[in-house]
C-alpha cells in the first residue's frame, strides 16, 4: 500500500489492528476509517521517520503510554472521531516535532487535571472537544505559547475556569462551538489579549449588564469577531454593541447564518451614549429576520456608522436603506448588498443625494432591479464610485445613453439579459464584464478598456481591436467561436491573456497552421491546451487543437483535386492524340465488328457463297488487277466470279461490314501484295480485318499473289500470322517473263478451284 514517496494508504481496509512490519522508511501512514480498537507499544516502534499518522474514524479506546515514544519526527497526528475516554500527557511526551494535533470527536469529558500538551512546544494547530466535553480547567493548556489555529467543540461546555486559556500567549484564529452564554463572556475576557480572530458558533448571546471585557487591561489583541448560527434579540444586540465598544482593538465583525428575533427596536440612546465605535468592517450574510418587512429604520444609529469603511449585508432580504442613515456613512468605501430585494423604486431612497459620499465599490448583484437607465441615474449620485457590480439583475433592455459617475472604472453587467451593448456603457471603463447575455457582436469604442469579459455569449469572431486598442485581457470562453486568425490575434498589440476555451473550433488548415507556428501563443491562451478542442472535421472531433496535424490532402483539397483534374485531362488529351495518330478508333470499331462476326458461323452456307474470291489490292495496283487479272479470270472457261470493292461493295454500307460480308460470301481471298499494298492505309485496314477473320481459322482460304518482290519484314509486325505464312507457305509470284505468265495463271486458277 506504499508508493515511491513512502506514503502508505491503508484506509478503509477493515483493519482491526495496526499492521506489523512498519519500517523506518515510512513517512506517511494512513489508517483512517478502519476498526482499530487498541494501539500497542510495539505497533509503531520501528516507524521512527514517520511525519504524518492518520488514525481518525476508528474505534480506538485505549493507547499504551509509550505507543508514540519513537515518533520524535511526527508532525501531524489525527486521532479524531474515536472512542478515547481520556487523554494522557504521556502519549504526547516525546512528540517534540508535532505541529498539528486533532483530538475532536472522542468521548473524553475533560482534558484531565493538568495539561496533556505541556511538551508540545512546536504545536501550531489543535482541534479538540466533542458533544460530551464539559469542563476546561486552569492548566489544561500549559506549555502552549503560540497556536495558529485552535478549534474547540464546546457545544455542551458547562464549566470554564477563569484564566484557563490565558496561558496561550498568541492565537491567530480560534473557533469554538458554544451554547452557554455565560461561559462565552468568561472565555472572551481571557482571549482579548491573545486571539486575533475569534469565531463563535451556536451561541445565544447573553443580556450582559456589565462589559464583556470588564477589568481587562489594554492593549487588546482581538481584531475580528465572527458569530455563526447565533441567536440575537433586539435587547442582546443593543448590549453587545455597547460592550464591543470597550474592545478598542476590534476592527471587524461578522454574522453568518444567524437569527435576529426582533424588529430593530434597539436602544439607540444607550448605544449613542456609549461612545465611539472602532469597528471598520461589518459582514452580515444570510441573517434571518422573521418579520423583516416590519423592521424599523434604525433611526438613532446614524452616529454609529461614521467610522465604517466596509459593509456587507448579503442574502438577508434587504430592500432599502433610509436616506437619513445612508448619508451618515461618511467613511464607507465598500458596500456589498448582493442577493437581496432591492428594486429601482427603493434604490432611489437608498442612494439619495449626498448619501455614501466616500463610496468607491458597490455590489448590487442578484437583486430585483429592472431599469438600467434608472439604476445608472441613481448611481450617478455617487461621485467617487469606481467599481460597480450590477450583475444578475433582469434589465432586459439597455438605453442608448446613460449617465454614470465620472471615475467609474469597473462595471459588471453579466447575466442581465441585455440584448446588445450601446453607448450607455461608460467610456471611462478599464474593466467590463458582459458575460452571459447572448450578445452576437461587440463593437463598442472603449479606448481605456484593459479587461473585457464576454463569456457565455453568441460571438462567432473575436471583437475588433481598433475600438479597444489598450486591451490586455480578453475572455470569449463558451461562445460560438470557430477559429481566429493570425491577423485578428496580432491586432491586439497589448494582449497578455486570451481565454477562448470551451468553444467548438473548426480545425482548418489555416487555423492549425497559425496555432502551431505562432510564437508565444501558449503563454497568452488561458487553459491551453486542455480546454481547446476540435469540433470538426469529424475525424479529429474531441482532439486537442494543439495535437492535431492534418495531411496535405486534407489541407489543400481543392488544389489536389484541381491537379488531379488537370492530370486526367492531359492524360485524356494524350490518349486522344495517340489514338488519332495510330487510328485507335478505327481499330476499336473493327474489333467490335470482328467480335460480332465471330459469333456468326465461320463460313457461310454454300447457298450464300456468291464469289470465288474476294480481291484485296492497292489502288496503285488497280490497273493490273482490273485490266489483267480480272479479264484473265472472269473470261476464263469456266469464268471465275471475283468480288472487287470498287464494283461490288454496297454503297452507303459501312466499309467493315462490306469487307466482312464480301469475305464471308467468297470461297477464297486474293491478296495482291506489293510495296504499294504495304504502304497503303486502306490496305492496312483491310489486311487487319482479313488477318482477324481468315488466319484465325488456320485454313488455306487466303491466296497470296506477289506482284513485285517484297520483303516479309515490310509487313507490319502486328500481323504475325501473315508474316508466318509468307515465311512458311508458297505464294504466287507474278513473273516478268511473258512465257511464264501462262504458268502463273494456271497455278492461280488451280488454287481458286481447290
Amino acid at each position: 500500500s506504499c508508493d515511491a514517496s513512502q506514503l502508505c494508504n491503508c484506509s478503509s481496509m477493515g483493519l482491526e489492528f495496526i499492521p506489523p512490519g512498519l519500517t523506518a522508511k515510512i513517512t506517511v501512514l494512513n489508517l483512517a476509517h478502519n476498526r482499530i480498537k487498541h494501539i500497542q507499544s510495539q505497533d509503531l516502534q520501528q516507524a521512527v521517520n514517520l511525519k504524518t499518522l492518520l488514525l481518525q474514524s476508528n474505534e480506538i479506546s485505549s493507547i499504551d503510554e509509550d505507543s508514540f515514544q519513537s515518533l520524535e519526527r511526527l508532525e501531524l497526528l489525527d486521532l479524531s472521531n474515536n472512542s478515547l475516554a481520556h487523554l494522557s500527557p504521556v502519549w504526547f511526551g516525546h512528540l517534540f516535532s508535532l505541529q498539528h494535533l486533532y483530538l475532536q470527536g472522542n468521548a473524553y469529558r475533560d482534558l484531565g487535571q493538568s495539561s496533556p500538551f505541556s511538551s508540545l512546544r512546536n504545536l501550531s494547530s489543535l482541534h479538540l472537544g466533542n458533544p460530551q466535553f464539559s469542563v476546561i480547567r486552569q492548566g489544561n493548556f500549559e506549555g502552549i505559547e503560540f497556536l495558529h489555529k485552535l478549534w474547540i467543540d464546546g457545544s455542551n461546555l458547562s464549566q470554564y475556569e477563569q484564566g484557563s486559556l490565558k496561558s496561550i500567549k498568541e492565537i491567530n484564529h480560534m473557533i469554538i462551538n458554544l451554547r452557554n452564554s455565560n461561559i462565552f463572556s468568561e472565555i472572551l475576557r481571557d482571549l482579548v489579549h491573545s486571539v486575533i480572530w475569534l469565531e463563535v458558533a451556536e451561541i445565544k448571546l447573553p443580556v450582559e449588564k456589565k462589559s464583556l471585557v470588564q477589568n481587562s487591561t489594554r492593549p487588546f489583541r482581538i481584531q475580528k469577531l465572527t458569530f455563526k448560527e447565533a441567536l440575537f434579540t433586539d435587547q442582546t444586540i443593543s448590549r453587545t454593541i455597547v460592550s464591543m465598544k470597550k474592545i478598542t482593538s476590534l476592527k471587524e465583525l461578522q454574522a453568518i447564518n444567524c437569527v435576529l428575533e426582533g424588529k430593530g427596536m434597539w436602544n439607540t440612546k444607550e448605544i449613542a451614549r456609549s461612545g465611539q465605535n472602532f469597528v471598520e468592517t461589518i459582514t452580515i450574510i444570510k441573517v434571518v429576520i422573521q418579520n423583516f418587512h416590519l423592521f424599523f429604520d434604525l433611526e438613532g444609529m446614524e452616529s454609529q456608522v461614521n467610522n465604517l469603511k466596509r459593509l456587507t449585508i448579503a442574502s438577508s432580504n434587504v430592500f432599502m436603506v433610509p436616506c437619513k442613515l445612508a448619508r451618515h456613512f461618511s467613511s464607507l468605501q465598500y458596500l456589498d448588498f448582493h442577493d437581496n430585494l432591492l428594486v429601482n423604486k427603493r434604490l432611489n431612497e437608498t442612494i439619495c443625494e449626498h448619501s455614501w459620499p466616500s463610496l468607491q465599490t458597490l455590489n448590487l448583484s442578484q437583486n430585483s432591479l429592472k431599469s438600467l437607465e434608472l439604476t445608472a441615474k441613481y448611481i450617478y449620485r455617487l461621485p467617487k464610485l469606481n467599481n460597480l457590480d450590477i450583475s444578475q439583475n433582469n434589465f432586459v433592455e439597455i438605453p442608448d445613453e446613460c449617465k454614470w459617475p465620472k471615475d467609474l472604472k469597473y462595471l459588471n453587467l453579466s447575466s442581465t439579459q441585455i440584448p446588445k451593448v450601446t453607448r450607455c456603457i461608460p467610456r471611462t471603463l478599464e474593466v467590463l464584464d458582459v458575460s452571459g447575455n447572448n450578445l452576437k457582436e461587440f463593437g463598442l469604442e472603449l479606448l481605456s478598456l484593459k479587461e473585457l469579459y464576454l463569456t457565455r455569449n453568441q460571438l462567432k469572431t473575436l471583437p475588433g481591436a481598433a475600438p479597444i486598442p489598450n486591451l490586455v485581457a480578453l475572455s470569449v470562453r463558451r461562445n460560438k467561436l470557430n477559429s481566429f486568425s493570425k491577423e485578428e490575434f496580432e491586432s491586439f498589440r497589448r494582449m497578455e491573456l486570451l481565454d477562448a476555451s470551451d468553444n467548438n473550433f473548426i480545425c482548418s488548415c489555416e487555423f492549425l497552421s497559425f496555432v502551431h507556428h505562432e510564437a508565444g501563443l501558449a503563454q497568452v491562451l488561458v487553459g491551453w491546451p486542455d480546454k481547446y478542442v476540435c469540433d470538426s472535421p469529424l475525424v479529429v472531433r474531441g482532439a486537442q487543437v494543439g495535437a492535431v496535424h492534418l495531411s496535405l490532402m486534407e489541407c489543400h483539397r481543392s488544389l489536389v483535386v484541381s491537379l488531379i483534374c488537370v492530370l486526367v485531362f492531359l492524360v485524356i488529351l494524350l490518349l486522344v492524340a495517340v489514338g488519332y495518330k495510330y487510328h485507335v478508333v478505327w481499330y476499336l470499331r473493327m474489333t467490335w465488328a470482328w467480335l460480332q462476326a465471330k459469333r456468326k458461323p465461320k463460313r457461310a452456307p454454300p447457298k450464300d457463297v456468291c464469289y470465288d474470291a474476294f480481291v484485296s489490292y492497292s489502288e496503285n495496283d488497280s490497273e493490273w488487277v482490273e485490266n489483267t487479272m480480272v479479264r484473265e479470270l472472269e473470261q476464263a472457261c469456266p469464268p471465275f466470279r471475283l468480288c472487287l470493292h470498287k464494283r461490288d461493295f454496297v454503297p452507303g454500307k459501312w466499309i467493315v461490314d462490306n469487307i466482312i460480308d464480301s469475305i464471308e460470301k467468297s470461297r477464297k481471298t486474293l491478296f495482291v501484295l506489293s510495296e504499294h499494298f504495304v504502304q497503303s492505309e486502306w490496305c492496312k485496314y483491310e489486311l487487319d480485318f482479313s488477318h482477324f477473320r481468315l488466319f484465325d481459322e488456320n485454313n488455306d482460304a487466303a491466296i497470296l499473289i506477289l506482284l513485285e518482290p517484297i520483303q516479309s519484314k515490310a509487313i507490319p509486325k502486328r500481323f504475325c500470322k501473315l508474316r508466318k505464312i509468307m515465311n512458311t507457305k508458297t505464294y504466287l509470284e507474278w513473273p516478268a517473263d511473258e512465257q511464264q505468265q501462262h504458268v502463273f495463271w494456271e497455278n492461280l486458277k488451280g488454287a481458286l478451284k481447290s
